[in-house]
């Protein structure tokens, strides 16, 4: 059974950054490893349910020429509005997985830190509802956490067992560590442009 949004109004009502995405130097480090791990330089359009306070948001952005972000949490959507404030080109909504899917289609889908907190039914909707907005050269990339979570019915290693057997497409990078697993999946097996120049941030 998927948590239920009081498990997420306890968390905010007792901090502002109740997992210190902030404070933490493990958080820092794995916001750092997941941007690394993007091929691409310049995303035209990225979704990232779950955002939280929008720390991985805000770098996201600078990814990008729009992001649509989404919170179950109304105070998880008002940190993150401040955290991204004036960066025209991002939308941070109030919505629930998988009941709340956007329309439209993204060339990048970010799912970090959350299908968990979903049953497996409901996280196999998210995959489903992934696949059917992805761009022609769309991809995913998933980061979670691989100890147990309480009272949640799935690990990391689940959630992302899942999304091996349910993707059709190509695991370009797959990084494994005792605390989480990161990996992108994108429809073709696409490599790094070598002869890309580098572009400073727009935001």
């Amino acid at each position: 059974m998927s948590l239920s949004s009081d498990y997420f109004e306890r968390m905010f009502d007792a901090s502002d950054d109740p997992w210190s995405f902030r404070t933490r130097w493990y958080e820092k480090r794995k916001r750092d490893l997941t941007l690394a791990c993007l091929p691409k330089q310049r995303y035209q359009r990225i979704f990232e349910p779950a955002c939280a306070n929008g720390e991985l948001s805000a770098l996201l952005a600078q990814r990008c020429d729009a992001l649509l972000c989404q919170d179950i949490n109304h105070k998880a959507v008002d940190l993150a509005r401040r955290r991204l404030a004036g960066l025209a080109h991002v939308r941070i909504e109030q919505a629930r997985m998988p009941a709340d899917w956007p329309e439209g289609t993204f060339d990048l889908i970010v799912l970090s830190e959350v299908g968990y907190f979903l049953d497996a039914r409901e996280w196999h909707l998210v995959i489903e509802q992934a696949l059917r907005s992805l761009s022609n050269d769309g991809a995913v990339l998933a980061c979670h956490w691989r100890h147990p979570v309480e009272g949640c019915a799935q690990n990391g290693d689940d959630v992302h067992a899942a999304l091996a057997d349910r993707l059709p497409m190509h695991r370009l990078v797959r990084h494994e560590e005792p605390d989480f697993l990161l990996d992108y999946w994108c429809r073709s097996p696409t490599t790094i442009d070598l002869g890309e120049t580098f572009e400073s941030s727009r935001v």
